[in-house]
């Protein structure tokens, strides 16, 4: 069975991190980019971060950049996303999603993604 799996979300102070993981089971991860997107109440999923199937590239949204890091070890089937200086505006669930061997100018959008966990909330007070 195909599965992603989030957690680490919870509730930080503003200016504060947490660090989301994304675990796989029932398919090869390392043959998959995955990215981070998030969701807020009322608004469209927004794509966070994404990295390619080797780790050797990264793509960032521009509000994160510089702040958060996306990493991922394929021997434990997990990526991960380091989030710092958070903002309260940055309140979403947020999901993980795999797309296999793609990674292009379409790996912000949701639609080439395959696979998607369930989400895990993310709450940032001012």
């Amino acid at each position: 069975q195909v599965q992603l799996v989030e957690s680490g979300g919870g509730l930080v102070q503003a200016g504060g991190s947490l660090r989301l993981s994304c675990a796989a089971s029932g398919f090869t991860l390392s043959m998959y980019t995955v990215a981070w997107f998030r969701q807020a109440p009322a608004k469209e999923r927004e794509f966070v971060a994404a990295i390619n199937w080797t780790g050797g590239a990264t793509y960032y949204a521009n509000s994160v950049k510089g702040r958060f890091t996306i990493s991922r070890d394929n021997a434990l089937h997990t990526v991960y996303l380091q989030m710092n200086s958070l903002k309260p505006e940055e309140t979403a669930v947020y999901f993980c999603a795999a797309a296999y061997l793609y990674y292009g100018s379409g790996s912000d959008q949701v639609a080439n993604y395959h696979y998607w966990g369930q989400g895990t909330q993310v709450t940032v007070s001012a």
